[in-house]
């Protein structure tokens, strides 16, 4: 019921959002960088890189049709498609300006798609939050309910003793007083008393 709370670091909580623009920007630099080795108006480079494209494009929508569709593999195909394309034209181009059009579109996209996904995932961790505060709650009341009856038990138990002790006493004064009468105490219909002895043996 105690659980650790763990304070997580900023940067932990800043990753996931700068994933998308990490990824497109990480990109366009290694298509740029190949641009200037080569790369630059070549045809048969551009063909590789359309080809691995569109197949990845393919790949990414064959895996999201049917019932046995997995989002995961599809969005990884497109995500892929997607990179492949901007890298494609980014080492093609001889300018900065279509790249970089481009990883704005790419970018744009990426943070489109991953939105989604972080609202599922706030959705999921909320509905989790709200179950284990549910269960919290209700294991709390469970264990205030319990600890009130087992008070209330010891509280009833100490006082019938403490009567019951009292009673005894009481009783064993009042036979002792000079004067009493158990017989008398018979006929009224109260509860036999002990006999006190008085010395005499029968």
């Amino acid at each position: 019921m105690n659980e650790q709370i763990i304070a997580r670091h900023w940067l932990t909580l800043i990753a996931p959002k700068a994933a998308p623009a990490l990824a497109t920007s990480t990109v366009l630099i290694l298509a740029r960088i190949w641009n200037a080795n080569g790369a630059e108006h070549s045809t048969g480079n551009a063909v590789l890189m359309t080809a691995l494209s569109l197949a990845a494009a393919t790949a990414g929508v064959c895996a999201s049709i049917g019932r046995a569709g997995d989002p995961v593999i599809a969005g990884t195909a497109l995500a892929a498609s997607g990179g492949l394309a901007l890298a494609g034209v980014a080492g093609y181009a001889d300018g900065l300006s279509l790249p970089l059009l481009l990883w704005v579109l790419t970018t744009a996209i990426a943070y489109g798609l991953a939105a989604r996904y972080w609202r599922d995932d706030r959705r999921t961790r909320v509905a989790y939050e709200r179950h284990v505060s549910d269960r919290r709650e209700e294991r709390a009341h469970i264990e205030r309910v319990e600890t009130i009856r087992g008070t209330t038990q010891i509280e009833v138990a100490r006082t019938g003793a403490a009567y019951a002790e009292q009673l005894a006493q009481a009783l064993i004064t009042r036979a002792v007083l000079p004067g009493f009468d158990s017989k008398a105490v018979e006929v009224a219909g109260l509860p036999e008393l002990p006999s006190i002895s008085t010395g005499k043996e029968h």
